[in-house]
This record gives C-alpha cells, structure tokens and sequence, in this order.
C-alpha cells in the first residue's frame, strides 16, 4: 500500500473512534444522566492534560520555535476561544436561554482543530519513516478513546440527542481524514504548521476546560458527588501523563 493510502487508512480508523460513544446508546435516561457529568470531568482532565503534558511540550520541541513564541501562541488560542464562544453565545442563544448550551459547540470547534492536528502529525510520521507512522496512530488512538468518551459526555450535556451528538462527533472526527490528506501534500511544511497549530489548540482546550467544563463538574449538589468528579478529573490528567510516554 502507499504512503498516501496508509495515511488515509490509519486517519479513518482513528475518526472511527468517535463512534466509541455508541455504547451510551443502550442506557436508559437516569442511568445516563448519572454518568454524563463524569464524562465531562473526564474530558476536562484530558483537556487540561493533553494541553500541557502533549501539545505544549512538543510545540516547544519543534525546530525554530522559542517557549516564549510557543506561549504566545497558547495565549492567542486562548483569547481566540473565548472570542469563538462569545459569538455563539450571542448566535444560540437568546435572553439567557439555550436550547443547546454554547460550551457544546465550543467542545465541537475544539475536537475539530485537535482531530485535523492529529491527521497532520500521523501524514507527517507516515512521510518520514512508515515504522513511526504506525507506532504515531496507535499512540494517538489511545489517546483519542478517553477524549472521545468525553467529548461525547460533553455534547449529551449541553444539550444534544444521543443520535446527534454521536453524528456530530463523528463528523468532527472525519477532520483527522482530512488533516492526514493535508499533511501528505504539505508534508514539507507541515513542521511550521504544526509550530503554530499544537500551541493554539492547547489555547483552546485550556479555555474550554477551565471556562466551560470544570465550572459544570464543580457545582456538584453534594459532597460525595463533588470527590467523584474531581477524581475522574484527576483520572484525566493521570491518562494523559502516562500516554505522553
């Protein structure tokens, strides 16, 4: 099989991952509601994770990239997601009222950037050496399965039908397929891209994490509920430090 075919294959498979929420479609509505939040506090911990254990450190590690310049960029992700969400708000929703809350949607724009970030680095690994491309999919599969449990959490508790937001999650995942086919013709710029987008999508993340997602997990009605969710959260991270290895 070719390069190009091998990249496109490998990107597939990893867009199939946001299927992983099919499991939650067999649950009934209160075992679901119960669970919905632990996802979310789930997601944050990968958020947060992935933002400053992956994405940072190999922004940083890129050729020609200073910390400094890698931290402005975070800050320009950051401010730019907080844009993104005022503009949704004022969109969706009207006097205070949303039929789907606008954190959803920015969970949607921020799986959107890392998927096509993804399929970029695995074109990237596939184009310098066909071992690495391999062992670069496998390395971001696992680290796709939690964040996509979560995402999918994340949508479910923002408003969206099971049905839709497992579509939804799907469609933002085929951006790995198309970051992949972007990387193999780019493949020589690729590393400056990637110098730029791996510290804007941590921006993003750390925003939709420490806006969005932590203020749902945090106004737990008890106590127990509230060590639950900070556990899952710090689940999160520990998932994250370990597939950074």
């Amino acid at each position: 099989m070719s390069i190009l075919g091998l990249i496109l294959l490998s990107t597939f498979v990893i867009s199939l991952i946001s299927f992983i929420g099919v499991i939650t479609l067999s649950l009934n509505e209160k075992l679901l509601r119960r669970i919905v939040l632990m996802l979310v506090a789930l997601s944050a911990g990968a958020l947060m994770g992935g933002a400053f254990i992956h994405l940072i450190p190999e922004a940083i590690e890129i050729p020609g990239n200073s910390v400094q310049g890698a931290l402005l960029y975070v800050l320009v992700g950051f401010v730019f997601f907080l844009f993104i969400e005022k503009v949704l708000h004022w969109r969706h929703c009207h006097k205070g009222k949303c039929d789907v809350h606008t954190f959803a949607h920015m969970s949607l724009f921020g799986d959107t950037v890392h998927n096509f970030i993804d399929g970029l680095i695995i074109a990237a690994s596939f184009v310098t050496n066909m071992s690495l491309g391999f062992v670069t999919t496998i390395a971001v599969a696992l680290h796709e399965i939690p964040q996509e449990m979560g995402d999918f959490g994340v949508l479910l508790h923002g408003g969206f039908k099971k049905g839709k937001a497992l579509f939804l999650n799907f469609v933002t995942g085929l951006t790995a397929l198309l970051g992949g086919i972007v990387g193999y013709f780019l493949s020589k710029s690729v590393e400056s891209t990637l110098g730029f987008l791996l510290p804007f999508a941590a921006g993003g993340f750390i925003y939709i994490a420490a806006s969005d997602l932590i203020p749902e997990i945090r106004n737990a009605d008890t106590v127990k509920k509230g060590i639950v969710y900070f556990v899952i959260f710090v689940v999160g991270l520990v998932m994250m430090y370990f597939l950074a290895g």
